[in-house]
C-alpha cells in the first residue's frame, strides 16, 4: 500500500475512533460482555470479543499502530467492558502485542539509547499520568482523548498530503 494512502487511511480511522469515542460514556457499549461491574458472560462476548480483535489486529497490522488507541474503545463500546477493566485489560493485550511485533522484528537493529531513554521517559509519563487520570473526571480524560486524536489525524492527514514522497519512503 502507497504510503499516503496508508497515512490517509489512518487519519480516516483516528477520526471514526475520535468522533465515536466522543459520546457520552452512558451510551457506549451494549454491555453484551459485562453487565455493570460484573463478570464477563462469556457465552454472548466470544465472538464479539474475537471479531473485535481481529479488527484491531488487522488495523495494527495494516497500519502499524494500536494499542489502548483501538483496543479501549473497542473493549468499551464493542464489547461493554468499564473504563477500569477496560484500561487494565488493554495494557496487558499491547504488552502481549508489543512482544509479538518484537520477535517479528528480531532482525532489526536497535539503538539501545533510543530505546532506554524513548522507554525510561513513557514509563514515567504513564506513572504520572495514571495517577492524574483516577482524579480527574471521566468526561475530561475522554474529551483529552478525542482532542489528541483528532489533532494528530489532522496532522496525519496533512504529513500525507503536503509530505515529500522521499520522506513518506523513510
Amino acid at each position: 500500500m502507497p504510503p499516503r494512502l496508508r497515512l490517509l487511511g489512518f487519519a480516516v480511522v483516528m477520526t471514526v475512533v475520535a468522533l465515536t469515542m466522543s459520546g457520552e460514556p452512558a451510551a457506549a457499549g451494549p454491555a453484551v460482555c459485562q453487565a455493570k461491574n460484573g463478570p464477563v458472560s462469556w457465552k454472548p462476548c466470544l465472538p464479539l470479543a474475537l471479531s473485535a480483535g481481529a479488527l484491531v489486529g488487522g488495523l495494527t497490522g495494516l497500519f502499524g499502530v494500536g494499542g489502548g488507541f483501538l483496543i479501549g474503545p473497542a473493549l468499551t463500546l464493542l464489547l461493554g467492558i468499564n473504563a477500569s477493566a477496560a484500561v487494565a485489560t488493554s495494557q496487558v493485550i499491547i504488552t502481549v502485542n508489543s512482544v509479538a511485533g518484537l520477535i517479528a522484528h528480531t532482525n532489526v537493529a536497535l539503538d539501545w539509547a533510543i530505546v532506554g531513554n524513548f522507554a525510561g521517559a513513557a514509563v514515567l509519563a504513564a506513572l504520572g499520568a495514571g495517577a492524574l487520570a483516577t482524579r480527574l473526571p471521566v468526561r475530561t480524560v475522554r474529551r483529552a482523548f478525542v482532542y489528541a486524536v483528532l489533532v494528530l489525524a489532522v496532522a496525519t492527514a496533512v504529513t500525507a498530503v503536503v509530505a515529500p514522497a522521499t520522506v513518506l519512503a523513510h
